[in-house]
């Protein structure tokens, strides 16, 4: 169901009310504590400091100290609470933004960055979470407020009726203060958002901006991009000035009235000298609850216009629909597309035997990208089926589909971690030895299994040669995005990865573009033998890779495509032979 910036919210608060509302009593505590002060120092005035009384100054001075030292631990630990609730709420918050973005049915990845959406689950969450501090503040301004009132009653009706009912149209003006301010925070997040996605794709590419020659053009596109965030945060900034502004104009000019109405009082007779000065005090306190309440204001402003982001991530609608069924076992790995219309595919047919190593050729990239995603299920065909073993993978479930068909991009990341683990990223975990339960008091002395290494996957793809050239071998570990290799050494340790995940059907997309022609020959042969019986469909223009399928569909667009050895297709398809020979 489809929630909005609200729900996040509400669910922000209710997912920690404990800690939430622990902070609140405790810090209304505070600041009724505050309150009580000036009333304090009034009593102190008229019932010992003007009699002379030494005993009675010395029991309320001891009163005094109480009063603050219960002050001193509510404020800690309202505090603590209070903060306690945001970061659990704002950590909640980025688990189910990750959960949503690596759902299996996709789609909270269309049309953001990457770097946009680590801008949502971290600072988003952040101000999001804060609405708990924000929350416990306020509730203990308005006790602080009512604290205060109930103190000026006591000391004078016309007053105590001033604050309270003074509070409530400044509340509504706060209010409406802070709605420029929801609005332009919610441009500033966004715009800061794409903007650090920018600088996290420029970045990624970085090594190919150079290749090519393209840093002027990355560094204007940065620029633009840099300068419309720079332009968000200055209409923002401007929006909490007034905000701010205004909400001390306010306050300044409330307090103002309490004092003079205090005072006209005091000099009429109508209170005593200890109580002017417990109404000037009582005035000079409401200045505290008052600033807190245009902080916390101005928190839920923010707050608002970060939930509806995450609620736009959270509600994002999934790039696939339907299915729930997992591939009948064991997996065959007949592969069909029967008339497949999707992107740059135009009514295209082709099958994969169980066990087939079929090459795919096509001239046009779009057209591999859209087969990519038609065959890994991140899209569903316009028109068309694409079919497992007979059953259309529209009416299978995308996270069990994948599990069968695993598609390896051209452009896979790497991970920060060992080579090994890299490789090893999605094999199945080795199952524990059962060793019997340990008696009360006895220490496991079983340790956790080690990895195995996938050799096969590792000659096969090379990767043992990049492991024999590295100085701790399959221990060295590696930079973000495998950075610290070679583009031809990080080429052969995904293709160990994908070959070591050994799925009943592996699709390859160009494995091998970054590698000498000695090394892709031998790749090809490895890539054989170790899918010896397993279905692979290779989406490639090697003519090394290509000497190695039993088969190859060369795919122009639309139409009926051309089928044969690569040997028959070049010899008798002059398209298909300037495109793998050119």
């Amino acid at each position: 169901m489809p929630i909005n910036g609200r729900d996040v919210l509400r669910r922000a608060v209710t997912g920690q009310w404990k800690q939430s509302a622990a902070g609140a009593l405790l810090a209304a505590g505070h600041q009724t504590g505050e309150a009580l002060v000036p009333v304090m120092v009034g009593v102190v005035i008229d019932e010992a400091i003007s009699p002379g009384d030494g005993g009675a100054l010395l029991l309320w001075i001891a009163a005094l100290a109480v009063v603050f030292a219960g002050l001193s631990s509510s404020y800690r630990f309202s505090f603590r609470a209070a903060e306690r609730a945001s970061e659990q709420a704002a950590h909640r918050l980025r688990i189910e933004l990750t959960e949503r973005v690596l759902e299996p049915r996709g789609g909270a990845e269309t049309g953001r960055l990457p770097g946009e959406l680590v801008a949502v689950a971290t600072s988003d969450a952040k101000r999001v979470g804060a609405v708990n501090v924000a929350m416990a503040a306020a509730v203990a301004a308005l006790a602080g407020l009512l604290a205060g009132g109930i103190a000026l009653l006591r000391v004078s009706l016309p007053l105590g009726l001033l604050v309270l009912l003074g509070i409530p149209p400044l509340l509504m003006l706060a209010h409406l203060l802070g709605k420029p301010l929801e609005r332009r925070s919610g441009a500033e997040q966004e715009r800061a958002a794409r903007a650090s996605g920018v600088a996290a794709d420029l970045i990624a590419g970085l090594r190919v901006l150079k290749g090519i020659g393209a840093e002027n053009a990355a560094v204007a596109r940065y620029r633009r991009t840099s300068r419309d965030a720079l332009a968000a945060t200055l209409r923002a900034a401007r929006a909490q000035a007034w905000h701010d502004g205004g909400m001390l104009v306010l306050t300044g000019l409330f307090i103002a009235v309490v004092a003079l109405v205090g005072g006209r009082l005091a000099a009429q007779g109508d209170i005593t000298v200890g109580q002017l000065v417990a109404a000037v005090g009582l005035a000079q306190f409401l200045l505290s609850p008052l600033s807190i309440l245009a902080w916390a204001n101005g928190e839920f402003a923010q707050g608002r216009a970060s939930a509806a982001r995450i609620a736009s991530v959270l509600s994002s609608p999934p790039a696939v629909t339907g299915g729930e069924a997992a591939p009948a076992r064991p997996v065959r790995g007949a592969i069909a597309l029967r008339e497949v219309s999707y992107g740059a595919l135009r009514a295209v047919s082709f099958e994969a035997a169980p066990g087939e190593l079929l090459g795919v050729v096509t001239r046009d990239a779009a057209v591999a990208h859209a087969l990519l995603r038609v065959l890994g299920r991140t899209a569903d065909p316009d028109a068309g089926v694409v079919e497992l073993d007979g059953t259309p993978l529209t009416g299978l479930d995308p996270a069990e589909l994948r599990r069968a068909i695993v598609v390896a991009e051209h452009d896979a990341d790497l991970f920060e971690g060992t080579l090994l683990d890299n490789i090893t990223a999605a094999t199945p975990e080795p199952a524990t030895p059962a060793t019997g339960t340990p008696g009360p008091g006895t220490p496991s002395t079983s340790a956790p299994p080690e990895t195995p290494v996938p050799e096969t996957a590792m000659v096969a793809a090379g990767a043992d040669e990049v492991a024999g050239a590295l100085p701790y071998g399959l221990s060295t570990p590696l930079t973000e995005r495998g950075l610290s290799l070679s583009g031809g050494q990080r080429q052969r340790v995904a293709l160990a990865r994908a070959l070591a995940a050994d799925p009943p059907v592996l699709v390859l997309h160009d494995p091998t573009t970054a590698v000498d022609a000695a090394t892709e020959a031998r790749i090809a042969d490895g890539v054989r033998a170790a899918r010896q019986g397993r279905t692979t469909i290779m989406v490639v223009t090697s003519p090394a890779l290509l000497a190695a399928a039993d088969r190859v569909v060369f795919v122009d667009g639309g139409g009926p495509p051309a089928c044969g050895t690569h040997a028959e297709l070049v010899e008798g398809h002059e398209t298909y032979r300037a495109t793998v020979l050119t």
